[in-house]
């Protein structure tokens, strides 16, 4: 079952910009709640929906978007909007840290002496704290070389520390936002909800009163979002995404206002259409385990069904499609099926062979 099968879509109006590869427009998804598409350059997601929790004491903006001009333009309008400018923005909270989420935090703390909150453990993993030391050293080529990534390939799947860069002076958070922990935006009870998978410290945001969820990137209505191992420290991040399902499952009651793509409700069925995709994957890992007897991730990864198909994913695509497979090869690990033998490379084979 695809998305669109598996969701009653309620953002028809975004819906319809997506699929004309245009922006949607600003919109009010309840009384003091309003809805901004920020652009991502030279990105097929196109737009991140920041979303603007809007009342007399100020504004609390969640996930403010990509930091380029654009970007900057299009948060200011959604602003004007919602009848408020920069100097009006009181907080931001990051679902997690990826730039087109986080990227424009600093900026509006700048401006507007707003304070930044995101969980503990996204904090713990900002860009600027896990990479800066590894991504142009020795680091990063070991674990390529454990998961079997030839020499030649090397240099393309490798992080590019002039790419990484950026990145690494995103916001550090001014207030942490733990599991059930109250937002602060005055006069709404917004909860916070950690759902680690995409990221070790995700949030979604629930406001009952309203009846909606904020999804960021954890469940979005058409596309599943990456989750992928990067380093060997990264560990079982499916594990936790799986389980991170079956618990935001339980807000069937709620509208879902995701980060990309468009509103829907059912997000109980998506969450469970996401877990059986998941599930298939698996299944089809282990398949290519078995028929390899023993296999690196690298050989893994090129024997599985990719949607472009594993000859055309170059450069970074590659290697998130690496890092997809070893987080399957990670669960399966963890559910017993499979074991690695660690070396250089690690080898995977059947738990009970």
């Amino acid at each position: 079952m695809t998305g669109d099968d598996a969701v009653l879509v309620t953002g028809e109006a975004q819906r319809e910009a997506w699929r004309a590869k245009t922006l949607p427009p600003v919109e009010a998804v309840r009384p003091g709640l309003w809805s901004v598409p920020v652009p991502i350059p030279l990105s097929p997601l196109r737009y991140t929906l920041c979303y603007l929790f809007a009342t007399d004491a100020g504004v609390v903006v969640v996930d403010p978007g990509w930091d380029t001009d654009d970007g900057r333009a299009a948060l200011s309008a959604g602003l004007a909007a919602a009848g408020a400018g920069l100097s009006d923005v009181t907080g931001v909270v990051a679902t997690h840290v990826h730039p087109d989420h986080h990227g424009l935090s600093g900026w509006l703390r700048e401006t507007s002496g707003a304070w930044v909150a995101m969980h503990p453990a996204e904090r713990d993993t900002l860009p600027g704290r896990i990479w800066r030391a590894t991504s142009a050293g020795p680091g990063d080529r070991e674990w390529l070389r454990a998961q079997g990534v030839p020499d030649d390939e090397a240099d393309a799947v490798a992080l590019d520390p002039e790419v990484m860069e950026p990145l690494f002076d995103m916001a550090e958070p001014d207030r942490l936002l733990h599991d059930g922990e109250r937002v602060p935006v005055p006069g709404r009870d917004v909860r916070a909800v950690w759902t680690p998978g995409h990221t070790p410290g995700h949030l979604c945001l629930h406001d009952a009163d309203a009846g909606v969820l904020l999804t960021g990137d954890h469940l979005l209505p058409r596309i599943s979002p990456n989750i992928g191992v990067n380093r060997a420290q990264d560990g079982d991040p499916l594990t936790a995404y799986l389980e991170s399902l079956e618990l935001v499952a339980g807000y069937a009651g709620s509208e879902a206002l995701p980060a990309h793509e468009y509103r829907f409700r059912r997000l109980d069925v998506r969450a469970r259409s996401l877990v059986d995709h998941h599930r298939q994957r698996c299944e089809e890992i282990v398949k290519a385990v078995d028929d390899l007897g023993e296999a690196t991730a690298w050989q893994v990864a090129a024997r599985l069904t990719w949607s472009r198909g594993w000859p055309a994913l170059q450069g970074m695509l590659r290697r998130m499609a690496l890092g997809e497979t070893v987080a399957h090869l990670n669960h399966l690990r963890t559910t017993g099926i499979l074991r690695s033998d660690e070396g250089r490379p690690d080898l995977w084979r059947r738990a009970d062979g």
